[in-house]
Formats: C-alpha cells, structure tokens, sequence
C-alpha cells in the first residue's frame, strides 16, 4: 500500500498503482490527438463528439482509480492517526468531482 504524507501533499505510489494511472493518461492523451486530427480533418461534428464523449469517460475512470487509492490508502491511513479533517478534505474533493 503506498504511503501519504498529507503535510507535505505527496504521495509515494506503487509501482503497480503508477503503472495503471499512466497507463490511463496514455490512452487518454492518444485520444485526445485523435480528437485533434479529427478536426484537422473536418471529421463530422457527431463523430468528433462521440470521441470527446469517450475522452471524458476515460477521464472519469482515471478520477475513479485515483480517488479509490487516495481512500484506501491517505484517507484510511489519516483516520487511523487521528486527522479527522481529511474527511473535510475528501468531501470538499468530491464536491469538485461532482460539479
């Protein structure tokens, strides 16, 4: 499990878990030149869009394994050393993700 350390607002991860995410932004930045040679193209505006709806959803699914470490692994280890206030810090978090 990769450690946070909330007072300097790191976080070392795991070479699996730094693995998956880049990973994702790999995948997610090919989509998105593919978006732009789409464009360049004259693409029809459906079809560009279809593949900016697949970007976003490759983005929220990023989001999601990456909220799902923080709380498995900052968020837990700060409730265990008493540091209520990354609750705030988390609702505040998905607050943002949710607008």
């Amino acid at each position: 499990m990769g450690d946070c350390c909330c007072a300097e607002r790191t976080k070392e991860r795991g070479e699996e878990e730094l693995r998956s995410l880049t990973n994702r932004l790999n995948r997610i930045e090919g989509q998105i030149r593919g978006i732009r040679g789409m464009l360049e193209k004259s693409a029809y505006c459906p079809d560009i869009l279809a593949q900016v709806a697949a970007a976003n959803a490759a983005l929220n699914a990023f989001s999601r394994e990456l909220l799902a470490n923080h709380i498995r692994t900052c968020v837990v280890q700060d409730i265990h050393e008493g540091r209520e206030e990354t609750v705030d810090e988390l609702l505040a978090t998905l607050q943002k993700l949710m607008k």
